[in-house]
């Protein structure tokens, strides 16, 4: 009750404001399943009545499948959050452009893809570009999701490339036969167990579990190929073996288009989209007042961190193949 009168309030309040450069304009364009509210909110105006939009969608955190945790309680699913994002751009017509802002070591292999094909989705249906932009981190996951915009630009100093595929085992059985602890599982076959952390994978498991990194990591190849055309043959292998690239490095290796930032984002998505001037807005949760372009999401979204990613995440959340990069506190090179 309190939050469906709080955004009546927001709305009546936004209507009546001034659309001024100096003031921005706050406008309620969804509501989820559990009440919270999808603001667009003017960041920078160009000082027009009735400009073309360039939405600021963040794409923030691990990429699971999964409502993810906070401190505070609650958390988003990262693919739900996308998509309301695009679907909320899709469906406004003055939009003419996306800034996809991407700030992530990757997630789940599925997850992934799952957000990768929104993008595509998107652009398939309204014929609008999508600029990626990669901030601190744009790795694994988070560059296979860029490989679905029209063009990706980095900062200098990003992170990017990880492009691969893990798969972490542990198993606890020798600890477990050292105290003389005896775990038995029935299966229905031999290889139901490949993988369990209260067993040792054996030859067979071994080479079944590293067929699907195989397969994954040829889909994320291909994905990159057909993003990255212009990548030589001579290099494509050197580039897709897991390494970590600066922002810079991968705009000399041809793995993003431009260095910049989110005003030069900004700029590449009016030209893409044909528009010399355009409103600048961002795609938030309540909850938040942005008023740059710095501006992050409303309280309640993802956020990265590249120390204990997935102490916030569900315990089953990462487990199986993951298109992630996992600093283990070297420094990229």
């Amino acid at each position: 009750m309190m939050n469906t009168l709080r955004l009546r309030i927001a709305a009546s309040l936004s209507l009546a404001l001034p659309l001024t450069g100096c003031q921005p304009a706050t406008i309620v364009v969804g509501l989820s399943p559990g009440g919270t509210a999808l603001e667009a909110t003017a960041i920078e105006r160009d000082g027009r009545w009735g400009s073309p939009r360039v939405v600021i969608v963040d794409v923030s955190g691990t990429l699971v499948n999964a409502r993810t945790g906070s401190l505070l309680g609650g958390g988003t699913n990262p693919v739900d959050e996308l998509a309301r994002r695009l679907d909320a751009a899709a469906d406004d017509p003055k939009v003419a452009a996306v800034i996809l802002r991407i700030n992530s070591p990757g997630g789940t292999v599925t997850a992934s893809d799952m957000m990768h094909r929104e993008v595509k989705r998107y652009r398939e249906r309204t014929g609008k570009p999508v600029v990626a932009l990669i901030m601190d981190v744009g790795a694994s996951g988070g560059y296979y999701l860029a490989c679905a915009a029209d063009q990706i630009m980095a900062y200098p100093t990003s992170v990017t490339g990880s492009i691969g595929v893990v798969l972490q085992t542990l198993s606890v059985r020798p600890a477990l036969d050292r105290w003389g602890i005896r775990a038995q599982a029935l299966v229905s076959g031999p290889n139901k167990t490949g993988g369990s952390p209260l067993e040792i994978l054996t030859q067979e498991q071994q080479a079944i579990l590293q067929g699907l990194v195989d397969d994954f990591y040829t889909r994320f190849r291909d994905v990159v190929r057909t993003a990255r055309p212009d990548i030589s043959a001579e290099r494509f292998d050197t580039l897709t073996d897991g390494r970590v690239f600066t922002g810079a490095h991968a705009k000399n290796a041809g793995l993003v288009d431009q260095l910049g930032d989110i005003r030069d984002a900004f700029v590449q998505a009016r030209e893409l989209a044909g528009v010399e001037q355009a409103d600048l807005y961002l795609y938030h949760g309540p909850l938040s007042s942005p008023e740059t372009p710095y501006a992050k999401h409303g309280a309640g979204d993802v956020h990265v961190s590249l120390l204990n990613l997935s102490q916030l995440l569900p315990a089953s959340t990462l487990n199986g193949p993951c298109y992630l990069w996992q600093p283990g506190g070297t420094p990229p090179k």
